[in-house]
């Protein structure tokens, strides 16, 4: 190899890009972002969600915070800059299976406008896909089955999102679901309603 060559690295060049990798797959990539209080059911539609994308043919993959918080961030607490690095961590990493073509279901509380502006900057907004899961804390705390917002309220558990730390709602999701108003079947059906024409390959 010549030493004084400007391409140490060639290979780069030759790396598929995004677009080969959904005509593979035959899919649009997006990062489909929940957000909402801890028990507002996010991880329960999302799982869900993926299910149907999945009988359509459509690759997808679901984060929450028990396969990161116990993973890549297993070395995160929940003050302000922790939920921020949390965040970023989990963007960069959403940015990657955008790149691959897959569909990315992530469920965060990510709980003000900052961290999820964090968010689109990392992945871009025209990759991201934002659905507010907007549920009451009072059918929050009547869900939870850990104990974990009586904790909160006990003093037990700090900058807990809701009871001692605060939740900013979207200004602008690209869909508001209310678990009060909604079965999960009915929320992923409006949900799949949106989605379904950002993933359907075109090629460009």
């Amino acid at each position: 190899m010549n030493k004084n060559s400007p391409h140490i690295h060639p290979i780069f060049e030759n790396i598929l890009k995004r677009n080969d990798k959904e005509k593979l797959l035959n899919q649009h990539s997006v990062v489909v972002w929940f957000t909402g209080l801890s028990g507002s059911g996010k991880s329960t539609i999302a799982k869900v969600l993926e299910q149907e994308l999945h009988k359509r043919g459509y690759i997808s993959k679901v984060l929450d915070g028990d396969n990161v918080r116990t993973g890549i961030n297993n070395n995160l607490g929940f003050s302000d800059a922790d939920r921020k690095e949390n965040i970023r961590r989990i963007a960069e990493v959403s940015k990657l299976f955008l790149e691959c073509g897959i569909v990315l279901i992530n469920c965060f509380i990510s709980p003000t406008h900052i961290i999820r502006n964090q968010v689109k900057e990392i992945v871009g907004k025209e990759n991201y896909f934002e659905i507010f899961v907007d549920t009451s804390i009072e059918t929050c705390e009547k869900r939870d089955t850990k104990g974990i917002y009586a904790k909160a309220r006990q003093g037990l558990i700090k900058d807990f999102t809701g009871i001692s730390a605060p939740y900013e709602a979207p200004e602008n999701p690209d869909i508001v679901i209310k678990t009060e108003e909604l079965s999960v079947d009915l929320a992923v059906e409006a949900i799949l309603k949106k989605l379904l024409p950002r993933i359907e390959f075109k090629n460009d």
